[in-house]
């Protein structure tokens, strides 16, 4: 189970969190054949990996392992917590390579234990034969909204505006299931599966926020410390091409929160509405169960 959001670090020696770390973790290194290293950040106070980290270092591992196919989608569940004191080990073992579509499946380890798992679906692509898709919201431009800026999540480099100021760290501020998001990376990274990754780094950010939100008396900023949240699975889809150094719209409702999990579908848009991905994050929601219990941490 993986972390929400990226922690600052704690130490004035880590390295900091930029653009430039978030591509250097991601665009894992070929160890050999079908296997490739994501490195270490450092020191941070909450040292958790994201799920959306993980899941762009599979992007671009399935991206380097088949480079003759474009990455279509990818879908991971995370199981177990990965350290950003030590790097990760990632396995992509091509089920199938047809010239048309490519199956792989991708394996996320740290210390020898399974971290995270999951599938990749590859494609040659082909010419549109029809084209239609979802409308983007009718939100309000970025702008005209302010940098967000919670403790613990800035990355230098990244822009993040929250329509309506909706990513609100007051438990009783309510509102509906949803999120609506623009983000923008000061630079344009110089491979497509960079791009893609980047662009499915934060597409976790959000549900556990907006399963919230409906709810008074709960909010984001307990996450991690007055209940217990984390992401279970992320899927992302990739439509079109994508440029992240321009503003792109996340938008994150929520399908189902309870039963101690919650479940949200997204969509990601450019500023002149097109639909280049879609993504399903699926999140761990539940009260600290008290110490001495005898039955574990969470409820």
């Amino acid at each position: 189970m993986a972390a929400e959001t990226y922690p600052a670090a704690d130490d004035p020696e880590a390295p900091a969190w930029t653009q430039a770390e978030l591509v250097r973790l991601m665009d894992v290194e070929p160890q050999g054949a079908g296997r490739y290293l994501a490195p270490a950040h450092g020191p941070t106070i909450r040292n958790v990996v994201e799920a959306g980290q993980m899941l762009g270092s599979a992007v671009v591992a399935a991206a380097k392992e088949v480079p003759r196919q474009r990455v279509t989608s990818v879908s991971m569940i995370f199981s177990r917590v990965a350290k950003h004191t030590e790097p990760l080990s990632i396995e992509v073992d091509m089920l199938r390579s047809g010239r048309t579509l490519g199956t792989g499946q991708i394996h996320i380890r740290q210390d020898d234990s399974l971290c995270c798992a999951g599938i990749a679906l590859l494609d040659a692509t082909a010419p549109d034969l029809v084209r239609s898709a979802a409308p983007m919201p009718q939100v309000a431009p970025p702008d005209g909204l302010r940098p967000m800026a919670i403790p613990g999540t800035e990355v230098l480099g990244r822009d993040i505006r929250v329509v309506d100021d909706a990513y609100d760290p007051d438990p009783d501020r309510i509102g509906p299931p949803e999120l609506f998001v623009w983000t923008r990376f000061r630079d344009a990274p110089d491979r497509d599966n960079l791009h893609a990754a980047l662009l499915t780094q934060s597409t976790t950010h959000w549900t556990v926020a907006a399963a919230l939100r409906p709810h008074a008396g709960f909010g984001e900023a307990m996450a991690h410390r007055s209940i217990s949240t984390g992401i279970t699975m992320a899927t992302i889809t990739f439509h079109d091409d994508v440029d992240v150094s321009q503003w792109l719209l996340y938008g994150t409702r929520i399908t189902y929160a309870g039963r101690g999990h919650a479940q949200s579908q997204g969509q990601i848009f450019t500023e002149d509405g097109r639909l280049v991905a879609s993504y399903g994050v699926h999140a761990m929601l539940r009260a600290f169960q008290p110490r001495g219990s005898g039955s574990g941490e969470l409820l």
